[in-house]
């Protein structure tokens, strides 16, 4: 039975991943942000084991303590806040800083000595912004971008460790609807990508046979 570890389980792309691996059999250990978010992400996956941490406080996930042995580490949380460089304040780059970058580098950290006595895999849930900056989209890009550096390095640094960079466009998620209010644009769920689209990919790297990796994999909406 194999063990994952996934932080953005409440919703989107993270919930889709972790009910296709409860289903299927799989041991799952959630990340949640304050107790009463754990006591609803108890409630929705029976048996997963539930640690809280807030991202937004990366040294929150320091003394987590975690299994022996962890198949997989799938970074999905995520959050955004857009506006141009003149308009965006402290606040909204340092924690989109915090929870897309710092916060997935710590936790990658912490569960390193798990990930390599399993030979396990790290997923990190990227975005298109990772490869391209746009305008408005300044300090989520940059928080992006710098994930991809850390996959990107951690890759050469852990041989034993398989790790994969998903870049989602764009996908029909909560986040996906809040975008669309900042844009100042007419949500429409059915024009962008399924999160079980993305969740499928995922489940794909997770699943790989081990003679072999994929580093990158681009999920764009077809529309």
């Amino acid at each position: 039975m194999a063990t994952h570890l996934i932080t953005g389980a409440g919703s989107g792309i993270g919930a889709v991943l972790a009910r296709r691996l409860l289903d299927r059999g799989d041991s799952l250990v959630l990340l949640a942000r304050s107790e009463e978010r754990a006591a609803e992400l108890r409630a929705t996956y029976a048996g997963a084991e539930v640690l809280v941490a807030d991202l937004a406080r990366p040294e929150s996930v320091e003394p987590l303590a975690l299994p022996a042995s962890l198949d997989s580490v799938v970074h999905g949380a995520g959050v955004v806040e857009l506006g141009p460089v003149a308009e965006l304040s402290v606040d909204d780059w340092v924690s989109q800083l915090q929870v897309n970058l710092v916060a997935p580098a710590t936790l990658t950290r912490v569960a390193l000595p798990a990930l390599r006595a399993a030979r396990g895999t790290v997923v990190f849930v990227n975005s298109g912004a990772g490869l391209h900056a746009h305008p408005q989209w300044s300090a989520y890009a940059a928080s992006k971008h710098g994930l991809r550096a850390l996959a990107d390095s951690l890759r050469g640094e852990e041989p034993s460790v398989r790790v994969t960079t998903i870049y989602p466009g764009r996908t029909a998620t909560a986040m996906q609807e809040k975008v669309h209010a900042q844009e100042g644009k007419e949500y429409d769920a059915s024009a962008w990508t399924r999160p079980e689209t993305v969740a499928d990919a995922i489940l794909g790297v997770l699943d790989l046979p081990r003679d072999a990796t994929i580093s990158d994999v681009t999920v764009r909406p077809t529309v």
